[in-house]
């Protein structure tokens, strides 16, 4: 990691609320987290439900520190929005990766460990392992 650089985290839903809502919970629950950028793309300009691309940029623009954006996602079309703007290659800033994570647990291990300075490729790891996070 760079000295003083942190993983930035994009948390992409279909509702505002929602990804408002995970965002509070997962700095939460990293001990407030306050120095790890994170930042909600939730719902569309208008205030409904889906997804923007326009949101989404701009957000990942908001984050990143140069060490990289995670972008967690829902759902569907969301999914397809971020990859799309990848694929567009200068919608998003350099290292933003598109991480398959489950939204809540992962943003929640994406945080804690950007908060602890770890590289994109530990923030991607941490938040994919929230698979096999047990509940029974």
């Amino acid at each position: 990691m760079s000295e003083g650089k942190l993983v930035g985290i994009v948390l992409v839903s279909h509702s505002a609320e929602v990804a408002a809502s995970v965002a509070a919970l997962a700095k939460g629950l990293a001990g407030g987290a306050t120095a790890v950028p994170v930042a909600p793309a939730g719902g569309t300009e208008d205030g409904g439900l889906g997804t923007s691309a326009e949101l989404i940029s701009a957000a990942a623009a908001s984050v990143d520190r140069g060490a990289g954006v995670a972008v967690l996602t829902d759902l569907g079309s969301a999914v397809l929005t971020v990859k799309a703007l990848l694929a567009e290659g200068d919608e998003l800033p350099d290292g933003t990766r598109l991480v398959d994570a489950p939204f809540l647990e992962g943003a929640v291990a994406a945080v804690v460990t950007s908060a602890a300075g770890a590289d994109l490729d530990a923030v991607e790891a941490a938040a994919a392992e929230a698979y096999g996070y047990r509940k029974v």
